[in-house]
């Protein structure tokens, strides 16, 4: 269920995992190369026939069950987009409606350092911004980064309201449920605190530890754990 998508070839990768996507996108931290993987992603999702489009960055631990129990809750054929807001009001943002012509424009959307999921049946319907390419211009004509390109399709043009979920969390908050993330937060250490076998020094983003105790017959998951 879980394809990792890299800007370039990894043999380490690769040897761990066949469900490696190349993007060939710039590995810049751009508005553009973002909005070049995304686009990427969501092309292989829709030729993937699968229910459900769940985007993580590389700095989340995704609680599998939790994710799976949360989204068994609605169904894949409905208008589902579900994260959790970075601002606590709208972004607003300016709407290149022509060559000269812009307009402002006001949506919520979720962010992507703490993850989101949008349904096939939604999927579907973001095509014509979103697909064979439309996405980076869908980006472009907003001037914003990809996170905010899916709120933008999905809530100022679809209609699609976005749905809230506590669930979510990204380095910038207290972590914890369906996906953590870790980092520097003002200039303190933000991960959770979990005891586990592995040391800090080892296993600085805790996600090692959190995933003996949630899956402790994983093979390389010590078996003398205690948490």
């Amino acid at each position: 269920m879980t394809f990792i998508f890299t800007d370039g070839e990894d043999e380490a990768l690769a040897r761990h995992t066949g469900n490696v996507v190349i993007t060939n996108c710039s590995a810049a931290h751009s508005r553009q190369a973002l909005s070049c993987k995304m686009a990427v992603e969501y092309d292989h999702f829709i030729e993937s026939g699968r229910k459900w489009f769940c985007h993580v960055d590389d700095d989340n631990y995704v609680n599998l069950r939790a994710l799976l129990r949360l989204l068994a809750s609605y169904p894949h054929t409905r208008d589902i987009y579900i994260g959790k807001p970075s601002l606590d009001r709208p972004i607003q943002a300016t709407e290149r409606v022509s060559e000269n012509k812009v307009r402002p424009v006001h949506f919520w959307f979720a962010t992507g350092g703490a993850g989101f999921c949008i349904s096939r049946g939604l999927a579907l319907k973001m095509s014509p911004w979103a697909s064979g390419g439309h996405f980076m211009n869908t980006a472009e004509r907003i001037r914003l980064p990809d996170d905010c390109t899916i709120g933008y399709i999905v809530e100022a043009l679809l209609g699609v309201p976005l749905i809230r979920s506590g669930l979510f969390h990204s380095h910038l908050e207290n972590l914890q449920q369906v996906t953590l993330s870790y980092g520097m937060f003002e200039n303190k250490r933000n991960a959770v605190h979990v005891k586990g076998p592995f040391s800090v020094e080892a296993d600085p983003s805790r996600f090692r530890s959190i995933h003996c105790h949630l899956y402790p017959d994983t093979p390389w998951c010590p078996q003398t754990a205690i948490f």
